[in-house]
Order: C-alpha cells, then sequence, then structure tokens
C-alpha cells in the first residue's frame, strides 16, 4: 500500500457487530517481543475494545502471541495497553462515549513506516434485524457481480 502502511490484522467481526460512525488513529505502547510477534502477523482483535481511564485509553482483549524466539521478557498475552493519543481526542471520544452511548473496538493493526498503530473505531451497536440487513445486501450485490461476470462471457 501507499505511505509505507502494512496492514497486519483485521477486526472482520466488528464491522459485522457493530456501526463504524468515526475512525482514529492511535500508538501503542508495546515492548520489544509484542513488536516482533505483531511484525510475524500474530496478533488478535476478535474480542477487543478500548476504554478511557483517568483521561488515558487502554485496549482490552488484544491478543498477542508470545514471541517464539524470545525469552524472560515475553509479556502476558492479554495484557492491557496503553494506546498514545492528544489529551483533546481523548477528551472529545469519552463525551461522545458517556452522551451517546457509543463504544471504542479496535478495527485494524498496521504499521505506519516502523511504528505500530492500532485503528479505533467509535463504534454503535447493531440490533439482530440490521445484521440480516446488511447480509441481505452483501448477498445482493454478490448476485449482481456474479451475474455481471456471466453476462460478460
Amino acid at each position: 500500500m501507499s505511505d509505507g502502511i502494512k496492514i497486519v490484522a483485521s477486526n472482520k467481526k466488528a464491522y459485522h457487530e457493530y456501526f463504524v460512525l468515526e475512525k482514529f488513529e492511535a500508538g501503542i505502547e508495546l515492548v520489544g517481543t509484542e513488536v516482533k510477534s505483531i511484525r510475524a502477523g500474530r496478533v488478535n482483535l476478535k474480542e477487543s475494545w478500548c476504554m478511557i481511564k483517568n483521561g488515558e485509553i487502554f485496549v482490552n482483549g488484544m491478543h498477542i502471541s508470545p514471541y517464539e524466539q524470545g525469552n524472560i521478557f515475553n509479556k502476558d498475552p492479554f495484557r492491557i495497553r496503553k494506546l498514545l493519543m492528544h489529551k483533546k481526542e481523548i477528551d472529545r471520544l469519552f463525551g461522545k462515549i458517556k452522551q451517546d452511548g457509543l463504544t471504542l473496538i479496535p478495527t485494524s493493526v498496521y504499521f505506519k513506516g516502523s511504528k505500530v498503530k492500532i485503528e479505533i473505531g467509535l463504534c454503535k451497536g447493531k440490533n439482530l434485524h440490521d445484521k440480516r440487513e446488511a447480509l441481505a445486501n452483501k448477498q445482493a450485490k454478490r448476485d449482481i457481480d456474479r451475474a455481471l461476470k456471466e453476462r460478460n462471457r
């Protein structure tokens, strides 16, 4: 991709369970063996979520597998990790979460140059009928694409 961005992991479940209203970029506080493990693509965002506590933002449930060549410096795969954002952005997000009942869900982890970044989505939960509607739209688009492909042969 352009700008030296290499996506390592994305959270497809977030797009199924939530409407992503806005996206934000944040740095993440890691130790060396975690960065090596992420570079190898051994990260899972499926059950992760973010919380704001004392003016700081943290990610919970993000699994980074221990680095195989690591030693005593390997950390707990599920430890809570601090995210790095500007104070104004965190305060704005905190206000939206409290006022509108929204939630913060990590949508992807990627390298921007040599730095590990995490994309956070400001999300609103989907109801069952919303999920069914999204699935029906996806199926209809697939059918249309298939019909066009057959027609162009």
